[in-house]
């Protein structure tokens, strides 16, 4: 007598099924072998398939290689820049257009005439790429550090170790603009922005530094060398000064003036004295007292820290207490927050003011006294841009852009994501390896529409502060110079290279 178990009806039930599961296995391998029939490009797609990063939904959305360093837009394309990678994806679409290993990648000029540089840590060299094709168009075998703006690129190589020269290039231009000497530069400066003795911008977290993309080069640059700074004419490349600090003195080049900012203790405090001098002539031009710009740390007066602020201006802390930004041209006061409110985020048009009751943000006017408008958002930060101011609020997650003149809503996204790149028409933003793009209003012009400066006009649509509505009367240089600087760099110059 056979005795046949329920265990063992399953065991050959379960046979049964896997050699007809090892079978369709088997001829789906085939018929996607053949070209027959791939169903694995579909089922990965349905898999990876990503959650929108806001609401409303952005026009597209893609996930790129790494995590992005930094992400531009130039023209018509994104540039983002991963750890070995870089990759430049179309506006309009978001379709990869080219891609590449790289160490570092920055972007210089502006719109279509835009080049992006890149190369390779500890390595000589760049080259520049063009943003649509990823075709070269120059390439440089020396070069040990690079700076890229809106309408120009520098880059410095060195013989020896004292032996460098700084040379100027228009971003797409084949023969350097002028060459200047430098007594050293390869020690500090690798690869692309290097530290300048400047300012630094004020941060959020939800808002990535280069969020507003290439500036325009400022009239002059400090170059730090052997606890030196050199400063040069970025119109000319004449080295203007070769200025050495003083024991309790930081140096910085702002506004077309060399600022000396001294720390001296008294009282348990430190007492500061900001002076501007003009580098052409090394006369001083203004002086101010008791302003804080935050340059020394709490174990002392000792200047470890560019102040903060951008562009043409500087921020700091008065005697009361309140902030205070400062025209580093002239040293006129701009704008004096009132007790209790805060800085967000400053160019040289305007400043984000969080007001006292903490509920809202305001924009004021530099120069002006004038609050543009008031935003109504819970705790967080923001940053200006030419083309859009940006509020990144927690608590809810919200991301604002506004018309940074009038205030005008451009579009609100309910999102975790940050804010990576502003441009005329849109903005890109991010979450992990997820980036998309999202327009600016229903009526706004497409990503492939000309992009030309924002409302108010100016240079990139931010002129200087001597220009930011009108000096004070009374006001300007002290020393009666033209207040749009030595060589009009702060006003704009219709029909030039950024217009």
């Amino acid at each position: 007598m056979v005795v046949v178990t329920v265990s063992d009806v399953a065991k050959v039930g379960g046979l049964r099924l896997r050699g007809w599961f090892l079978l369709g296995l088997v001829t789906v391998v085939a018929l996607a072998a053949t070209g027959v029939w791939n169903p694995f490009p579909t089922l990965w797609d349905w898999v990876d398939r990503s959650e929108p990063i806001s609401e409303p939904d952005v026009v597209w959305q893609q996930r790129v290689g790494g995590t992005p360093r930094s992400v531009t837009i130039a023209g018509d394309t994104v540039v983002v820049e991963q750890r070995t990678r870089v990759e430049a994806r179309s506006l309009a679409t978001g379709a990869q257009l080219w891609d590449r290993k790289a160490d570092w990648a920055a972007v210089a000029g502006a719109d279509r005439d835009a080049v992006v540089a890149v190369g390779k840590l500890l390595s000589k060299g760049y080259e520049l790429l063009d943003p649509a094709t990823g075709a070269t168009r120059r390439r440089d075998a020396q070069a040990v550090a690079v700076w890229t703006y809106r309408n120009l690129l520098l880059d410095a190589r060195c013989l020896e170790a004292t032996d460098c020269t700084l040379s100027a290039w228009d971003p797409r231009g084949t023969e350097p603009l002028w060459t200047a000497f430098l007594p050293g530069v390869s020690a500090g400066f690798l690869a692309d922005n290097p530290d300048l003795r400047g300012t630094r911008r004020l941060s959020s977290p939800r808002v990535d530094g280069g969020v507003a993309g290439p500036e325009s080069a400022p009239p002059l640059l400090g170059f730090p060398v052997d606890g030196r700074v050199h400063v040069v004419d970025t119109a000319t490349g004449r080295v203007l000064q070769n200025v050495e600090p003083g024991r309790d003195e930081r140096l910085a080049v702002i506004g077309g003036r060399m600022l000396r900012m001294r720390a001296v203790g008294q009282d348990g405090v430190c007492a500061f004295t900001l002076t501007g001098y003009d580098p052409g002539t090394g006369r001083e031009v203004w002086r101010r007292t008791g302003i804080n710009p935050r340059t020394a740390d709490s174990a002392g007066c000792v200047q470890r820290e560019d102040p903060q602020g951008a562009r043409n201006v500087l921020l700091g802390v008065a005697p009361d207490g309140r902030e205070a930004v400062v025209d580093g041209y002239d040293g006129r006061l701009l704008q004096v927050n009132a007790e209790g409110e805060r800085l967000v985020a400053v160019d040289d048009r305007y400043a984000l003011v969080r007001t006292a009751d903490r509920r809202s943000i305001a924009a004021r006017e530099l120069g002006a006294d004038r609050t543009r408008w008031t935003r109504a958002v819970g705790e967080g930060g923001g940053a200006l841009t030419p083309y859009a101011a940006v509020l990144a609020q927690e608590k809810p997650n919200r991301l604002i852009a506004l018309d940074p003149r009038t205030g005008r809503e451009l579009v609100v996204l309910r999102t975790s994501a940050k804010a990576l790149a502003v441009g005329p028409a849109g903005m890109v933003i991010g979450e992990g390896r997820e980036i998309g793009y999202v327009r600016f209003g229903a009526g706004g012009a497409g990503p492939g529409a000309p992009a030309g400066p924002p409302p108010g006009g100016g240079d990139d649509g931010v002129p200087g502060p001597g220009s930011s509505g009108g000096v004070p009367d009374g006001g300007g240089d002290p020393g009666g110079d033209d207040p749009c600087g030595p060589k009009r760099e702060l006003c704009p110059e219709p029909g030039g290279k950024d217009g």
